[in-house]
């Protein structure tokens, strides 16, 4: 039986690669190939900027409520289609399919829904000047936005960028990762059920080095939304720089988990668990450094590790599954280095550290990897600094505030941080002082679409989220006009 070829998507069709190349699309809980993505290359980002211009002019002009109804019924038909896009999430990405079900899809359709209805109420600012003259602010569509996503959230995050961009009545171009293309496939699909108009969302597939590089050097897509790895990021900013587009850049964290002594243990380390090993720690906003004060210090390991070898790691199409499949072989190799790197900087591993034994039948061919926490390691080695991006945990004591504020801030990173502590003062001191763009106090991923969201040092720059994203996809324009005598 011959596998499905999927087709990159361009003014409303879909397409296949001019090229005729194709990559394989593997399932990372067996470790086979089960799909074919389109290899793309400048061609098909030409074509695809093509029809977005097209798209652009009759874009920007349809009315807001217009923009909102169809993206309301985009958001809509995501639900509809909540257990098709779950599982299809699933066998990309090798997630558990409850975790796609219940965080991802529909999130997806939240921000959908959320941009739709924002631009609606939306508004800009307005000043009379010494009674001589009125300035007013207007905010207008940019043109032609550029995004690539990660593999990690793929439809969260694929979302999370375009449904913003399109709200505001651009166009956009995008490229989802190579190694999770299938739920932006899908929701091409959905998109034309939705009614929305040909190349207002046109979706090129393939590597980040051909496909990637074709959008962002195009000199006629002026806007830029990345997330990804620090490293891409930096080559994303080098060669937008001289030709002076807007970028955002969402990249890398190595955050850290707070736990003062006076913290309620037993949710301390809950919700840390679920930080550090959500998604198999695949998530940029996951806790990957715990400090705790030393006081709590020994019963907060052996009651967290207790729990990490409980969680149940196996089939992500089993419902009962925490802990599925890391995305790629090579992703899997990255991580065990890390755990090899750390015995080497004189790390004591308690749990995990290898492959999980008992796997099912079906899944003894994929890219699993059990939860591991490490503690006994030097606050400043690479291990604490580097981002691993997999199920790997450090945990180190801490004696005082000042000191946990230095732990916590000794990284290249400023993304997210997590503080547990019941004294209110406390936590408002160590929230200011910790160099992180999000931190939550007593929680972790409270998620609320009206707030700006990115990281700081190298996290990354600009912020997406609520009304900042749609001043990011906006250009303000000032207009001044005379007040009659």
């Amino acid at each position: 039986m011959s596998l499905p070829k999927l087709a990159n998507y361009a003014g409303g069709k879909f397409v296949e690669p001019i090229s005729a190349a194709y990559l394989d699309n593997v399932d990372p809980s067996t470790g086979a190939v089960y799909s074919y993505v389109p290899d793309s290359d400048d061609r098909d980002a030409e074509r695809a900027v093509a029809a977005a211009e097209k798209a652009f002019v009759t874009w920007s002009q349809t009315p807001t409520a217009e923009r909102s109804r169809i993206l309301l019924k985009l958001a809509d038909l995501i639900d509809a289609n909540l257990e098709r896009l779950a599982r299809a999430e699933c066998i990309d990405n090798g997630k558990p399919v409850k975790l796609a079900r219940t965080l991802d899809i529909p999130r997806a359709a939240a921000n959908f829904r959320f941009f739709a209805t924002a631009i609606v109420h939306f508004h800009s600012e307005s000043h009379v000047t010494d009674g001589v003259g009125l300035n007013y602010t207007l905010r207008q569509p940019r043109g032609v936005c550029g995004m690539i996503s990660p593999w990690n959230l793929p439809l969260y995050l694929f979302s999370w960028k375009v449904a913003p961009a399109i709200a505001c009545g651009n166009t956009v171009v995008a490229k989802p990762s190579e190694l999770t293309p299938m739920t932006a496939y899908m929701l091409c699909e959905l998109c034309t059920q939705a009614g929305l108009p040909p190349g207002v969302l046109n979706v090129v597939h393939g590597l980040g080095a051909k496909a990637g590089s074709a959008i962002v050097a195009h000199p006629n897509v002026r806007t830029l939304s990345f997330t990804g790895g620090t490293v891409t990021g930096r080559e994303i900013a080098r060669i937008a720089g001289p030709l002076f587009k807007k970028v955002g850049l969402e990249l890398g964290g190595k955050n850290p988990n707070l736990i003062f002594a006076d913290a309620d243990l037993d949710e301390a380390i809950r919700e840390s668990l679920r930080s550090s090993f959500t998604n198999q720690g695949q998530i940029c906003l996951c806790g990957s450094r715990v400090f705790v004060e030393r006081p709590v210090y020994d019963r907060f390991v052996s009651r967290f590790v207790e729990a990490a070898t409980k969680l149940r790691v196996g089939d992500p199409l089993d419902e009962f599954t925490e802990q599925g499949a890391l995305v790629s072989r090579s992703h899997v190799e990255k991580v065990r280095s890390y755990v090899d790197l750390a015995k080497q900087e004189g790390g004591r591993i308690l749990c995990g550290g290898a492959v999980p034994a008992g796997l099912p039948e079906r899944c003894r061919g994929g890219y699993f990897f059990e939860p591991t926490v490490i503690t006994e390691l030097p606050v400043d080695c690479r291990v604490n600094r580097e981002e691993i991006f997999g199920p790997v945990v450090t945990i180190t004591p801490f004696d005082d505030e000042r000191q946990v504020i230095d732990y916590a801030n000794g990284t290249d990173y400023g993304l997210s941080a997590a503080v547990w502590t019941s004294n209110v003062g406390r936590a408002h001191r160590v929230a200011e002082a910790l160099q992180v763009g999000t931190v939550w106090v007593n929680c972790w991923l409270v998620r609320d679409l009206r707030v700006p969201f990115g990281g700081v040092k190298n996290s990354g720059v600009g912020r997406e989220g609520g009304v900042e994203a749609l001043r990011f996809f906006t250009e303000p324009k000032n207009v001044c006009v005379r007040i009659p005598k």
